[in-house]
């Protein structure tokens, strides 16, 4: 295979994550030039990820205390959802696997058994360590529960590869993260060209070159399109179809505000929460010195003008004087994602509104996915079909997994929400919700191809939304219970020695911001 050429159109978090992840994988192989303006600015919303991004930064040899307060990045253990069951009524989605005893899962023997009203605080560990706002380390840099992984070997591993269940995510400012990975990228060889791209030339491969304001024509033999919605390469230019989910997935906007937080009064909270509103929920992610807020909201049933005032609202006084970020979301995908020499990474590949943090899921994965299919100089086109295949089903798995939330959410007290029951539902889930009335979701029953979410993602939000009945399954009351009945008793011993020994997440980062000569992990 002759040298590549790869040319990336357009920076920011996708384009650099790009950048650093294909030099690291196939280092002097290729030759990396990446095209951004310094007139377009960078979306942000994506703050939050879930726990399959611990595999990129380690392939491309970036460790916690290296990146973290660089980025004024903080743990996430999970998603707290406020108010989708009715106002006042909160729960968590957490990074955790419940245990299986006598070949059914707690959440089976929780709705026989029910210890406490809470499901979620019965059944998880970190819905526990959520609520008492713990480090998922110990000052020392060990994690909460050891596990033994691939990973943890010090392997580079990618997200095919994630047997267990890592108990924690990140969040961090999206824009400092692709400063960050400019100077590594750029430090390892990657060519980095400030211009705007003016035209997209084609040819019969696809595209033939970029023209750019001030550097003439950028040629390659593999572009990326990074350049976000706009979609410059893979729509505009090769006129790719666009399918859209605004049908079953009706946000279409969002306003944001970057609010700053008092952490040594109030502490750093270890989850993002998701808290409904009467148009659509807003986001809180805690940083290192502030909270990313944003309402995300359906056009059709409210005015920007509305939609920013409900959040200031939420904000409090704080935001008074804080300039607010309008944005406008294209919900969907496009019909390939590859097409020609042209591969479509991040928002102009696809985008569904931010609720279970998967803007940048979808970028690692289509990164990881372009390495498992990069092309030799013939681009062939099993290699290529099968690609998009992947990426597609990816997309659409994680639609389906929105669309739960919204149809299984109790709440129906106006326009907006009674219509998430009225929506014809995506492909078969219909038929998946008339099954889990009688059986929780499981590995047999739920979305088929790999999206990133597992079984008891579902029943997590199935059981905590409260919009859907459900049940055990029949041959729950004939099995004995005290298995499952020292299970519960276990996870309250564990959470009083976590909730005890652990570090406040506030204690831990703080310890993360400490120069290297003070000790903690950062001298590890």
């Amino acid at each position: 295979m002759t040298t590549k050429k790869i040319v990336i159109a357009g920076g920011g978090t996708a384009g650099w994550m790009t950048a650093a992840y294909l030099q690291a994988s196939l280092g002097d192989k290729v030759s990396v030039t990446l095209v951004e303006s310094d007139a377009i600015a960078t979306i942000g919303v994506g703050e939050a990820t879930f726990s399959t991004i611990r595999h990129f930064f380690s392939y491309i040899g970036l460790e916690e205390q290296e990146w973290m307060p660089a980025c004024n990045a903080t743990y996430k253990l999970g998603i707290r959802f406020a108010d989708w069951r009715a106002p006042g009524h909160d729960f968590y989605h957490p990074f955790e696997r419940p245990a299986v005893i006598d070949g059914f899962t707690l959440a089976e023997w929780w709705l026989r058994c029910r210890p406490s009203p809470r499901f979620d605080r019965d059944c998880f560990v970190i819905a526990n360590m959520c609520d008492a706002m713990r480090s998922p380390h110990t000052l020392d840099g060990q994690l909460f529960e050891m596990r033994e992984d691939a990973l943890a070997a010090g392997q580079r591993t990618t997200m095919s590869e994630q047997d267990t269940q890592y108990p924690y995510a990140y969040h961090f400012d999206a824009s400092l993260l692709a400063v960050l990975l400019m100077r590594l990228a750029t430090g390892r060889g990657v060519h980095r060209v400030v211009d705007s791209i003016v035209e997209c030339r084609r040819d019969e491969r696809g595209i033939a070159g970029l023209v750019t304001k001030e550097h003439g024509t950028i040629t390659g033999d593999l572009y990326v399109d990074c350049t976000g919605f706009r979609g410059l390469l893979i729509n505009r230019a090769l006129e790719e179809p666009f399918i859209s989910f605004q049908n079953v997935l009706p946000n279409d906007r969002a306003v944001a505000l970057r609010v700053p937080a008092d952490i040594e009064r109030d502490g750093i909270r270890p989850y993002t929460t998701a808290t409904a509103r009467d148009a659509g929920w807003i986001w809180t992610i805690p940083l290192y010195g502030r909270d990313g807020m944003g309402y995300v909201y359906a056009g059709d049933y409210c005015t920007p003008e509305e939609a920013e005032r409900t959040l200031r609202d939420f904000a409090g006084p704080k935001a008074a004087d804080l300039e607010a970020n309008h944005i406008r979301m294209r919900i969907g995908r496009s019909r390939s994602s590859w097409v020609g020499n042209c591969v479509a990474i991040g928002l102009s590949s696809g985008f569904v509104e931010p609720l279970e943090s998967t803007g940048i899921f979808f970028i690692q994965h289509g990164i990881e996915q372009l390495v498992k299919h990069f092309p030799d100089e013939e681009f062939d086109a099993r290699l290529v079909d099968h690609y998009n295949q992947v990426v597609a089903r990816c997309i659409d798995g994680i639609c389906e997994f929105l669309v739960l939330h919204y149809y299984a959410a109790a709440r129906t007290d106006n326009a907006y929400w009674r219509a998430t029951k009225e929506r014809e539902l995506p492909g078969d889930l219909a038929e998946r919700f008339r099954l889990w009335q009688s059986k929780l979701p499981d590995a047999d029953s739920i979305y088929p191809y790999y999206h990133g979410f597992e079984p008891y993602s579902y029943v997590a939000m199935i059981m905590g939304l409260g919009g859907v009945p459900v049940r055990q399954r029949p041959v729950i009351d004939l099995l004995s219970s005290r298995a499952a009945d020292m299970e519960f008793a276990r996870i309250k011993q564990r959470v009083s020695r976590f909730t005890t020994e652990l570090p406040s997440q506030l204690s831990y980062i703080g310890h993360l911001h400490q120069p290297k000569a003070n000790g903690g992990p950062m001298s590890a």
